[in-house]
């Protein structure tokens, strides 16, 4: 049976963690939390996206990658806020494609 074992271990004020034999730091930020519900909710609004749900995760995906290494807490609640902001558009373009099509339903077109 292979299991991952943790073994949290202070190394110069920043914790660390075996996994696999490898020590690797511990991503006790308190800002992991927002930028994994970050994440999961763009992902999980990229199930309506007009060119589709892959093609969505993709982008969200190589965002995410490009921006892994940054660890200074400014920086990453700027790119917190930005992603808030995505998804008040992602709201708001889903709001207004639903207000067209019932629109375009029960309304008789302008002339």
């Amino acid at each position: 049976m292979h299991c991952l074992i943790q073994l949290f271990v202070e190394f110069e004020g920043c914790s660390m963690r075996n996994v696999k034999g490898h020590l690797v730091p511990d991503m006790a930020n308190p800002l992991k939390g927002e930028v994994i519900r970050l994440y999961k909710t763009l992902l999980y609004l990229g199930r309506e996206y007009p060119q589709g749900s892959a093609y969505f995760r993709d982008r969200l995906k190589s965002a995410f990658m490009k921006n892994k290494d940054v660890t200074d807490p400014e920086k990453v609640k700027k790119l917190v806020a930005r992603g808030e902001f995505v998804i008040k558009e992602l709201e708001a373009l889903y709001f207004l494609r639903k207000y067209r099509a019932m629109k375009q339903r029960y309304y008789e077109p302008e002339k």
